[in-house]
């Protein structure tokens, strides 16, 4: 049977990810912080690790600057280990001036790099997932099954149907109907495939494993830009395509508020998702930052990363990221506060007098805090109702979560909330 060794990972990292805007304005969505301290891609990079797969490729094209600058200083194999993780950025050349046009027309712009590396499977995985898997275990299934092409699947709910794509199996997994993303409810009663009422649809996770020679010959002989729209349901009747189960936590992190609340899940004791897990840790670029320092405050349900201050404060169900800094007085409620990228110093006036982080007596509910935040005292942040769109020069709300992009400033005594 083949081994991990014969793997390539290609993760795609160059979406724009309008559906996180304002967290992806100066970022790809793989880059964006997640939990404190990590990226969105350190989880499919970690995986690929965890799993023995040791060539990784990542095709980026949009606002990458800090995702390549986070794979750099972070994914390093020593001079006699095989592995290494490879950035391919779009690029124009003489044979094509265009840039990327969907999943698989990235992977189509980058084949002479893919096939230069004498792999025999292909491994497509999305860079802005939360999920811990083996892909050891999703290889043995190829397989044992012969198959041509595997797509993981999982349970799905009918509340989250519209969102992903959805198919149908046979007895031994062979794929026989699938369809991207359809609110049409004929569609979606068609593809009802389970009993259990919660979770009656199978949804694709976006993780293909190919035989190389298929999905070069698929790209080089067809027009298709993207796997799970074209690709996938156009090879269901001329290749060997099956259904690989996982049933094990799994998000997408596509929205504002997928990224809110998937995020304060990960500040509770009972979290579904564990990032310290033993055997297969989620690794990140390592800082040589400081112990954080707690001085009075009362933190319940917090996530709480390296390098930060906390005063005489009240924080709850909160993630608090790298070097936060947050003043007395300060009451802080469901909120996401990544922290920033460096301290202030000490000799230097910072803009506007006001300080990296939260100023005293803020109340601040329902927020997401981008990194490098500056909020003076006495600022108060509530949300909107579920659904509110509005967007203001230092601040948006996307399905009412107030946002505060990077490197914005929030002057002393700034109400932002209901009217």
């Amino acid at each position: 049977m083949p081994s991990s060794d014969n793997i390539l990972a290609i993760i795609l990292g160059g979406g724009v990810g309008k559906r996180l805007d304002p967290l992806t304005k100066e970022r790809s969505k793989p880059a964006v912080p997640m939990a404190g301290k990590y990226r969105l891609i350190d989880v499919p990079i970690s995986n690929c690790i965890n799993s023995d797969i040791n060539r990784i490729a990542i095709l980026t094209q949009y606002n990458s600057v800090s995702l390549h600058r986070h794979i750099t200083h972070t994914y390093h194999f020593d001079s006699f280990h095989r592995g290494w993780v490879q950035i391919l950025a779009a690029e124009q050349t003489p044979l094509s001036k265009d840039w990327y046009q969907g999943t698989a027309d990235a992977v189509r712009k980058q084949l002479f790099e893919i096939k230069s590396t004498g792999a025999e499977y292909g491994l497509i995985l999305a860079g802005d997932h939360l999920y811990r898997m083996d892909y050891k275990a999703l290889a043995k299934f190829h397989w044992e099954h012969e198959a041509d092409i595997t797509v993981a699947v999982q349970p799905v709910a009918a509340a989250d149907a519209h969102r992903l794509g959805l198919l149908k199996r046979n007895a031994d997994s062979r794929i026989t109907a699938f369809v991207e993303k359809t609110r049409d409810q004929d569609i979606l009663a068609q593809f009802v495939s389970r009993d259990e009422p919660e979770r009656p649809y199978l949804g694709s996770m976006g993780i293909y494993l190919f035989n190389m020679d298929i999905l070069v010959d698929i790209l080089e002989n067809t027009t298709f830009d993207d796997f799970g729209s074209q690709i996938i349901p156009n090879k269901l009747s001329s290749n060997n395509v099956f259904g690989y189960d996982f049933d094990g936590y799994w998000e997408d992190i596509g929205t504002i508020r997928s990224f809110y609340e998937t995020n304060l899940l990960l500040a509770r004791p009972d979290s579904p998702f564990n990032f310290s897990d033993p055997h297969s840790p989620i690794y990140t670029r390592p800082r040589f930052l400081p112990g954080s320092v707690i001085d009075g405050a009362i933190l319940r349900n917090v996530l709480l990363a390296d390098g930060c201050k906390i005063f005489q404060s009240e924080i709850t169900d909160s993630v608090v990221g790298l070097r936060s800094q947050i003043a007395d007085g300060v009451r802080m409620y469901r909120t996401i506060m990544m922290g920033a990228d460096y301290f202030d110093p000490a000799d230097v006036a910072p803009p506007s007098n006001i300080p990296l982080g939260i100023g005293r007596n803020c109340q601040i509910e329902g927020a997401i805090l981008d990194k490098n935040v500056r909020i003076g005292e006495g600022v108060i942040i509530k949300p909107f109702p579920p659904g509110t769109e509005l967007y203001d020069d230092n601040w948006v709300s996307k399905d009412g979560i107030v946002v505060i992009p990077k490197n914005s400033i929030l002057y002393p005594g700034t109400y932002i909330g209901p009217d």
